[in-house]
């Protein structure tokens, strides 16, 4: 069944990708190609090694969210992003303080970027600016292509944090496929609520126990690529501390599992920051306490805290209560909270933010944001 399953797959892609072809070559031949645009994804790295991820696509027209946007102006910009036309084999050059890099897109038009830099920053953690030039092809009408990406490099980090998105910072139903659809759909980033709470205890856990650190988020959602625009909007909007988000492309192109595809990004992180211990944060709804538990197995000692929202059935808590025996038996505290003040209440008491954070969170609750 599984081999089944996989041909039909392969056989999907191979029919997407031939259609894709075909269609762009034919809106090339009609002159109906939109302008190109670079989109670039906020990137990560370390003092000696940069990574950036990003896309080229026709320009969709999606407009600027606002708060009192109407449900159908939210609808259209949803089908925009997802009728998105990419551009296959683009070729596009990264530039960071005089290094150059170029690289060539895949057929659904995502790019990566890698920079082994000679000599190690020397300079504060944050974000750095890498510039991106489209070399081909050129885009209709001509004119230059251009964007920038940001790379988040911690440097002096006690700690990292890696976190769900859906029904852990923003709210998404995400155990019933159609009621999250809905939501997703009919929202903007100025519509979808976060939990409350989550911007004041995410701001706590970025800033240490001390007050002073700068430790690094990092979000990771099955949600697709074609949405990032809206979740790093919805970030801002609600005051919750940028990061690099790590997205699902839901094209036949790629095969992979929820599981497998979480895990793989944790596994990344985890061996990109080989000296950095990290918390895990995310939500009983889904698998995320299995994916935690398998982290906590494999890296041990790497892992101070796993934080899972209660969003499930009593028996699902039975589940997760027996995965949190587990996790502690290897060294890790795995605590299940009904909200973000009692994960913050924890995190105070073992040093992971300041106590006096605890009365924020509380406040954002109450005021619910």
């Amino acid at each position: 069944m599984i081999d089944l399953r996989r041909t039909v797959l392969l056989l999907g892609r191979a029919i997407e990708e031939r259609f894709d072809a075909y269609r762009f070559g034919l809106k090339r031949r009609l002159g109906l190609l939109d302008p190109f645009e670079i989109l670039p994804y906020r990137g990560h790295g370390t003092t000696r090694e940069l990574f950036l991820k990003g896309r080229v696509l026709e320009e969709a027209g999606i407009t600027r969210a606002g708060r009192d946007d109407a449900v159908w102006k939210n609808i259209l910009n949803m089908a925009r992003r997802f009728a998105s036309d990419e551009v296959a084999g683009a070729r596009v050059r990264a530039s960071f303080e005089g290094l150059q890099v170029e690289t060539t897109a895949d057929v659904e038009g995502y790019f990566e970027v890698r920079f082994q830099l000679p000599e190690p920053l020397d300079g504060a953690a944050g974000w750095y600016r890498v510039e991106l030039d489209l070399l081909s092809p050129p885009s209709p009408g001509g004119g230059r292509v251009r964007s920038i990406g940001q790379v988040l490099v911690p440097h002096g980090a006690r700690f990292g944090v890696i976190s769900d998105l859906d029904d852990t910072v923003v709210l998404s139903s995400a155990t019933s496929v159609l009621k999250m659809a809905w939501i997703v759909v009919r929202n903007n980033a100025h519509t979808r609520l976060p939990f409350e709470g989550v911007a004041a205890f995410y701001k706590a856990l970025q800033s240490g126990a001390d007050g002073r650190s700068s430790n690094p988020v990092f979000y990771v959602s099955s949600s697709p690529w074609n949405i990032y625009d809206m979740l790093e909007d919805f970030l801002n909007v609600h005051g919750v501390p940028p990061g690099p988000l790590f997205l699902k492309d839901w094209s036949l192109t790629v095969l992979g599992k929820h599981r497998d595809y979480k895990s793989g990004v944790i596994r990344r992180l985890l061996s990109t920051y080989k000296d950095l211990p990290f918390v895990l944060i995310g939500d009983s709804g889904e698998e995320d306490p299995e994916i935690y538990l398998q982290a906590v197995r494999e890296h041990p000692g790497r892992i101070m805290a796993v934080y899972i929202r209660d969003v499930a059935s009593v028996e699902r808590d039975a589940e997760v209560r027996a995965m949190a025996d587990e996790a502690r038996k290897l060294g890790t505290e795995m605590v299940a909270v009904p909200d973000t003040a009692a994960a913050a209440e924890h995190a105070a008491s073992v040093g992971l933010i300041a106590p006096a954070a605890i009365a924020a969170v509380r406040s954002e609750s109450a005021a619910g944001f």
